[in-house]
């Protein structure tokens, strides 16, 4: 990493990748450097530089030329390279958005504006994009807001149902670290890996990198893993996993075949069964195939997963003989049918016996985050608050193409049959739905229909260039803040190392502006400046405290950090639970773990029953569909960058081929197309088409191909959808199920072929044109 000279600066930071240091020289950041006691700093750092004054950094508030001169309406060329902005004032730009939010509350009400953010934008507490966006909203009349993440929507709607709210949140948020796994646990079996990259980010950054080493600590004191997944450096290479590379999304099929062994060998608890869950007969009947006639043996997974029988049988002895973890990975369930690896790993534990004992049981999110594993914060964090919205309108976040191209019809969402809205305004600060969202090319269709966009952001991201009104926001370097997340060793300063690039302001003090023209400033504001704000929210989470109470801010902010005094280290989910279920029941129906569910059967939904069970997807290896595209691509995260921020940086860069996104895929797949290491390659499927460069590896199993998410999306050429290798560009836009209406965004059915001839160039990293008023 770089280190400071005589004509540099060093500024401390924090970012959802981490603590650093930034050096500046003059006004610009020149390099970076870790954290002095982080021992494992992530790569993704070294973004930074290159980032932060990139061409791609917006300088001037900028309208769309068509929108300028047109006005609002419905604008099918939003988003297209041909399109131009014109920059203008800042007053200018306030005064037409003021007057068009105002024009489409008083014709077709609040529930018209969706309010998009999808956080991500700063690890800051304060300047948090999506925060402020919303408190700006509902301090003038309200919006349409999203439900749950692209994260984790299964989790989130299902697990209410099967183990209560409360255990949801517990499963989230206080998963034990991996020292208390190294004191207690013999086995984990994870579904979907424990990537090592996905830990580098958490929602507020951490203070220090603490996964990697809390996984080689718990390798070292004997803890075993099985890590059921495509990819086999899904695991540290220090951890010595076991590699059961199943077919991707057989998991349920795989968890079933589990299940059924150990109520076939009597291993299973029935004791634990009887006392703290209801279903276990109907799952069991299920197992057996007393229903639909097909028994869930391990041959029976073996031919849709192609694991060994063997190796099945064997592994649920091994889990039952000692103290097992079974955790699925946010990614098995961003899949169709996301809901049965779910619940079929919670009747898998359940079936062991071992949830509420220490080192046992089940848990989702290892390896998924930075944050799950790394201790938990009960008195919370600095937080500014949203306010309440007046608007009692909202969608599942994954559902945004079908809102904007479907107004007025019904859909079905966790029991409750609803209605899109029909917006007219979106109004986006943080995030980028051009990396999160699947199908990109509708997704552009959805974004013609609205009749005004407004996007905040630091960089002409897909998202800006599919805006009428872009607002230039300031980067986290470029404003003071405060840096924490869940679980976190201690909440940090984030001073500013550089000033505002071009006409960069805040996003605060763009709304506030905003608001006062609306006739809110004072109820946006409450009389504060940002400076005010920050004091504010930190005395007001240093006041839950009345022993161990934090300094004073100005200490806080002269020291640069202060420990959190009541981070906890060693939970047990579910103790409280287990050792008394009468006096601690869980927040469900039963007050116990529903393996089987009356009310969600009672939906009635055919793509999620009231029990656990396979149901197979048709983008899965072996289905009509692969006849015509035989590869199965796995769009996981990337390793160099969160999400797709910062792309350009220079890790991120460092990763690329050709230029292009990197494809990994099996060197017998490769062989067989006339495809070599390097080669540029055309991925293609009846949804869109991407150019990648190609690396070939055994660490992915034959017929699988892995091409992370993140690439900026470049629809620049006709030789294909995206040049850059965004792989949303060939994922259905399709819930998970009618339950959770999640994302199914990390499995398409393609096929590959190398490019011939010269590719055409990556455009997306210049920025769009503009001219004169």
């Amino acid at each position: 990493m770089d280190e400071p000279d005589q004509h540099t600066t060093s500024h401390p930071t924090s970012a959802h990748w981490g603590t650093y240091d930034v050096l500046v020289s003059g006004d610009r950041v020149v390099g970076v450097r870790p954290a002095a006691d982080d021992t494992d700093p992530s790569p993704l750092i070294r973004n930074a530089p290159a980032a932060q004054h990139h061409r791609t950094r917006v300088a001037a508030p900028a309208v769309r030329r068509r929108w300028l001169e047109n006005g609002p309406g419905p604008d099918s060329l939003r988003g297209t390279f041909q399109d131009e902005y014109v920059e203008l004032g800042w007053d200018a730009v306030l005064d037409l958005l003021a007057a068009d939010i105002d024009r489409v509350r008083r014709e077709h009400g609040s529930a018209a504006i969706y309010g998009g953010s999808y956080g991500w934008g700063s690890a800051g507490r304060f300047h948090h994009p999506q925060s402020q966006v919303h408190r700006f909203l509902n301090s003038v009349g309200g919006y349409t807001r999203s439900r749950n993440t692209y994260s984790y929507a299964c989790v989130e709607v299902l697990l209410p149902h099967v183990v209560g709210l409360g255990g949801t949140a517990d499963l989230l948020e206080r998963a034990p670290t991996w020292e208390a796994l190294a004191r207690h646990t013999d086995l984990v079996v994870t579904f979907g890996g424990l990537r090592l990259s996905n830990t580098w980010n958490s929602s507020g950054g951490r203070a220090r990198q603490t996964a990697a080493e809390g996984m080689r600590a718990a390798a070292e004191c004997g803890v075993r893993t099985v890590s059921v997944s495509p990819l086999r450096d899904d695991t540290i290479e220090e951890m010595g996993a076991e590699w059961l590379p199943a077919d991707p999304g057989t998991d349920a099929a795989v968890q079933l075949a589990l299940i059924h062994t150990l109520f076939d060998e009597g291993l299973a608890d029935y004791g634990f069964l009887d006392r703290y869950t209801v279903g276990a007969d109907v799952l069991r009947r299920y197992v057996r195939g007393e229903r639909d006639g097909v028994a869930k043996t391990p041959e029976w997974a073996e031919g849709l997963s192609r694991l060994p029988a063997q190796a099945l049988r064997d592994l649920a002895r091994r889990m039952a003989a000692g103290r097992t973890l079974v955790n699925v990975g946010w990614s098995v369930q961003r899949t169709r049918f996301g809901e049965q690896p779910l619940w079929a790993g919670i009747a898998l534990a359940a079936c062991l016996g071992q949830i509420g004992l220490p080192g046992g049981g089940f848990a989702t999110g290892y390896g998924s985050s930075g944050n799950y594993a790394g201790g938990s914060t009960p008195s919370g964090l600095p937080r500014f608050l949203q306010g309440a919205n007046p608007v009692d309108s909202a969608i599942p976040v994954a559902r945004i193409a079908d809102m904007l191209l479907h107004p007025g019809e019904p859909y079905d969402y966790d029991g409750r049959r609803r209605t899109y809205p029909d917006i007219r305004m979106v109004v986006w600060s943080g995030g980028n739905p051009f990396h999160h969202h699947q199908n990109l090319a509708r997704l552009t269709r959805a974004f013609g229909r609205p009749e005004t966009v407004v996007v905040a952001e630091t960089h002409w991201t897909a998202t800006a260039r599919h805006a009428d009104i872009v607002l230039p926001s300031t980067t986290a370097l470029e404003r003071d803040d405060i840096g924490a997340s869940q679980g976190d060793l201690r909440v940090r300063a984030m001073p500013r190392a550089v000033a505002a690039h071009g006409s960069a302001r805040d996003e605060y003090d763009v709304y506030t502006d905003l608001a006062e023209r609306l006739g809110a400033r004072a109820e946006f504001t409450e009389g504060r400046t940002s400076a005010q704000w920050l004091r504010h929210i930190y005395e007001q989470w240093r006041a839950r405290y009345t022993t161990r109470r934090p300094p004073g801010f100005d200490d806080f902010w002269a020291a640069g950090a202060v420990d959190i005094p009541d981070r906890v280290e060693d939970t047990t989910l579910f103790g409280d639970f287990r050792a008394d279920p009468g006096a601690h029941p869980l927040a469900t129906p039963s007050g116990l773990i529903e393996l089987y569910s009356q009310t969600v059967d009672s939906f009635g939904y055919e793509d999620c029953p009231g029990h656990p069970v396979w149901l197979p997807s048709p983008e899965r290896i072996g289905t009509d569909r692969a006849r015509r595209w035989p590869l199965l691509l796995v769009a996981n995260q990337p390793r160099g960058r969160l999400h797709s921020q910062q792309d350009m940086g220079d890790y991120s860069r460092s990763l690329e081929i050709a230029d292009r996104a990197r494809m990994r895929m099996h060197p017998g797949d490769a062989a067989a197309r006339g495809i070599a290491d390097g080669d540029v390659v055309r991925v293609y499927n009846d949804r869109g088409s991407l150019l990648a460069g190609v690396e070939t590896s055994t660490d992915v199993r034959p017929d699988v191909v892995q091409l992370s998410t993140g690439a900026w999306y470049d629809p620049s050429s006709p030789a294909a959808t995206c040049v850059h290798g965004n792989p949303n560009v060939l994922t259905a836009d399709i819930g998970s199920s009618a339950l959770s209406q999640g994302t199914t965004g990390q499995h398409a059915l393609v096929e590959v072929a190398r490019h011939e001839g010269e590719p055409p160039p990556v455009r997306v990293f210049e920025p769009p044109r503009t001219g004169a008023p």
